[in-house]
């Protein structure tokens, strides 16, 4: 029996003068071999079958009852999340129990979303289910972005594959196994895992791929699922600027950027990933940047007043550094930190005279790091702003001009003085940051075949 082993972030270290890493194991999962996974997905085709026979609302009351169940082991939950990826624990407990407290207004969001439309007195929409989707989820957030796309795909009527992150297997196998004291048999199922299988499962008889992580997973996703014309919802990263207007209320800025660079460790896909700031307010603004960043604490996932967890995995440490070594190459000054750290962490650190040339602002970091570059002309903030794969968020702090300006960025979502994204709008990525969406009705409708019925 092949198995995946867990490991706990805060405790990778070198060994052996460092030509090795050693951690600590949390656990480990019975891993899913690609010969296991017809058998699944036969399962699941049979198993969806019943499960699409049943009324819409009879299918989220079974969701929502699955949900509940879920409270028993909040605490559990919240604990593999810190130990698996990193996070501390008030984070986790907040991702856990948003989840949960959200699932009877989510569930009945998706239901509405689904019902059948009259269109006139002899012509309907409905909302049928697809088959057969694959989930296949991150580790950053690996309770709430799995919930994303699990329960508008089950309330659908499909059945679920969910495929997690090999960084949280325990997570989800706890998440699952707890679904399924209420769930029909093999209406959900989730199998462990490392690339391959997730390439085997999208590859495999399936209807539908649900995907949020990286830009070239999502290429190789999309490539694998054109012979079977599978529908596909993929969020793929983002590369998000910020831009800083003289008349930006300063405080203001300073604290969003900090806070929003070094979220989750700086493991978000809506980080704000490069910060460019007019040069009259600049000093002033890395002045006060320096100083709320100062005052993060970092680290272990169970330590007191923690800011900043570890860095998943010494491989996205190793990034961290080579972009802050590349920029310190090229003529990038650190203000906060430095561009060597030791593993599992990285200190809160803020860099200056960043360029175009660098891997800084070319791509995603996905580290605690605050990246500033000045500008003279809006318009080459904007440009640069634009000059990027990616298009998933972007924020502009300003006073006058400010939302003429966020109307000029290629972006999914933008926000004006504030973040952007809003609960009561979709999850939306542009250009490569993603291919379809999820979230309100028009998301949740993406996990449905939408049929004409005339009467």
């Amino acid at each position: 029996m092949a198995v995946l082993t867990s490991y706990e972030p805060a405790s990778y270290h070198k060994v052996d003068g460092g030509e090795h890493i050693e951690a600590t194991a949390v656990g480990s999962v019975e891993t899913t071999s690609i010969e296991q996974l017809p058998i699944v997905i036969s399962n699941a085709q049979v198993a969806q079958k019943a499960w699409a026979s049943l009324p819409l609302v009879q299918r989220q009351q079974y969701v929502v009852k699955a949900y509940q169940q879920l409270h028993a082991v909040q605490d559990e939950l919240a604990t593999l999340i810190g130990q698996e990826m990193g996070k501390d624990y008030r984070r986790a407990t907040y991702e856990v129990g948003g989840t949960l407290q959200n699932a009877g207004y989510f569930a009945s969001e998706i239901g509405d979303a689904l019902a059948t439309e009259q269109v006139d007195n002899r012509t309907e929409l409905q909302y049928r289910p697809l088959g057969v989707v694959a989930v296949i989820s991150p580790w950053n957030y690996p309770i709430a972005m799995a919930n994303n796309l699990l329960m508008p795909a089950l309330i659908a009527g499909n059945s679920v594959i969910l495929k997690p992150s090999e960084q949280t297997p325990l997570v989800a196998e706890l998440f699952i196994n707890t679904l399924n004291k209420v769930l029909p048999q093999h209406v959900l199922q989730v199998v462990q895992g490392d690339k391959a299988l997730g390439q085997a499962l999208v590859a495999a008889d399936i209807n539908m791929v649900a995907f949020t992580g990286s830009m070239a997973a999502g290429k190789h996703i999309m490539a694998n699922a054109a012979s079977g014309l599978k529908r596909l919802v993929m969020e793929l990263g983002g590369n998000d600027p910020m831009i800083v207007m003289a008349g930006a209320n300063m405080d203001a800025a300073v604290r969003f950027a900090v806070a929003s660079s070094f979220e989750n460790a700086g493991q978000m896909c809506t980080s704000t990933e490069r910060v460019y700031v007019d040069q009259q307010i600049a000093d002033e603004f890395e002045q006060k940047v320096v100083a709320l960043a100062s005052r993060y604490r970092v680290g272990a996932w169970d330590a007191a007043n923690v800011n900043i967890g570890p860095i998943v995995n010494p491989t996205q440490h190793q990034k961290v550094l080579e972009q802050l070594q590349d920029a310190t190459a090229k003529g990038a000054s650190i203000l906060l930190g430095s561009d060597h750290y030791e593993l599992p962490f990285i200190q809160p650190t803020v860099v200056t005279d960043i360029t175009p040339k660098m891997l800084l602002e070319r791509e995603e970091t996905f580290g605690p790091v605050v990246a500033i570059s000045r500008f003279s002309d809006i318009d080459e903030a904007i440009s640069r702003a634009n000059n990027s794969h990616y298009g998933l968020a972007a924020v502009v702090f300003g006073g006058q001009g400010a939302k003429a300006v966020a109307e000029q960025l290629e972006a999914g979502m933008v926000g004006v003085n504030q973040g952007a994204g809003s609960g009561n709008a979709p999850w939306v990525g542009a250009k490569q940051s993603g291919f379809g969406f999820h979230g309100t009705a028009a998301g949740h409708r993406q996990f449905a075949q939408v049929r004409v019925m005339s009467y």
